[in-house]
């Protein structure tokens, strides 16, 4: 699909930031009868993780380049997929859009939801693909790096405790069971739903790693409360470039990585939906929003997928999922 803004947001090859409402009236008069009350956009999760930061910060972004108004609620449970259903329920009318990460896509190609997010969604677009690193406390004397990570894991089998958000058959658990396949170590994987406690978790010493993204606990690094011991990476990225990759440590299989969109249902009258998506590629394109993301460090990978490549992504991801159930099933 033509992107509707890409004329707008891009001059000599560089990214510009597109000034409040100014290139949507340009490009595209908002349908009739649209946007006269806020729009919902729901999150999966609670409030303070990366889901609900990316909201918060594309909601401002979209109402800056837009006469439209974003009310935030957070729905957190089941890993994700306790929304679905209030988001299945609402009209198909555009006034409510849920954001969604890759684990709706794991849980749909393991058959947990029926919803297949390429189809019985629209995805608008995507603002967010980032990476993953297992991170533990930078005080934690029985270990300091990947190295004697594996040491003590493999000292005490079963033992050893890493926060994530998924459930068993998630990103974040396949990623872990792969690699610890490889290096020969089992842990006890335990998952929490809201941000805050996983993080907690890991600073408080009641787990002993946690499996996260970078950009959310930028904060915590900084700190010098959290550092990382192995990147979900074939290649070092620039920031982090002590921190040894997946491949450095014997693993060859290839990484997965986080996305975040945002979607509506499907059903959402076409010009509500093109409209839509133009003001999140407008609201992408922002300085503010780009600033986010780099801040979060989401612009180690090109982030931005419009609808067309947002679904190709959603069904390339969907059946690597796949792909990956059926081995672990035999």
């Amino acid at each position: 699909m033509t992107s509707i803004l890409s004329r707008a947001a891009i001059a000599g090859g560089c990214l510009l930031a597109l000034t409040a409402g100014s290139a949507i009236a340009q490009e595209m008069a908002k349908p009739d009868g649209f946007g006269d009350r806020p729009i919902t956009i729901i999150v999966p999760y609670g409030a303070g993780g990366g889901s609900d930061q990316l909201t918060r910060a594309m909601a401002s972004a979209m109402e800056e380049v837009s006469d439209l108004s974003f009310q935030v609620v957070n729905k957190p449970g089941g890993g994700g997929t306790a929304a679905i259903p209030d988001f299945m329920l609402a009209r198909a009318d555009g006034y409510t859009i849920m954001e969604a990460i890759d684990d709706a896509v794991s849980a749909y190609a393991s058959g947990e939801i029926r919803e297949n997010p390429a189809e019985d969604w629209i995805p608008l677009c995507m603002a967010q693909i980032t990476f993953n690193q297992l991170y533990i406390r930078s005080d934690d004397e029985r270990f300091s790096d990947w190295e004697s990570f594996v040491a003590y894991a493999k000292d005490n089998p079963g033992e050893v405790s890493i926060a994530n958000v998924g459930k068993a058959k998630s990103m974040e658990r396949i990623s872990m069971d792969q690699l610890e396949e490889v290096v020969g170590i089992e842990t006890k994987q335990i998952s929490f739903d809201k941000p805050a406690e996983r993080y907690g978790a890991l600073i408080g010493g009641h787990v002993d790693a946690l499996f996260e993204q970078p950009g959310d606990v930028r904060n915590f690094l900084e700190a010098g409360q959290m550092k990382p011991i192995v990147t979900f990476l074939n290649e070092r990225p620039e920031l982090f470039s002590d921190t040894p990759t997946i491949r450095e440590v014997g693993a060859e299989f290839e990484p997965l990585t986080r996305f975040r969109g945002f979607y509506v249902k499907a059903g959402t009258p076409e010009d509500r939906v093109a409209y839509l998506e133009a003001v999140c590629e407008a609201g992408f394109n922002t300085e503010s929003f780009q600033n986010f993301n780099k801040d979060k460090f989401m612009d180690v990978i090109d982030s931005y997928r419009d609808r067309e490549g947002a679904v190709e992504l959603i069904n390339n991801a969907a059946q690597t999922y796949k792909e990956k159930f059926a081995e672990m099933s035999n």
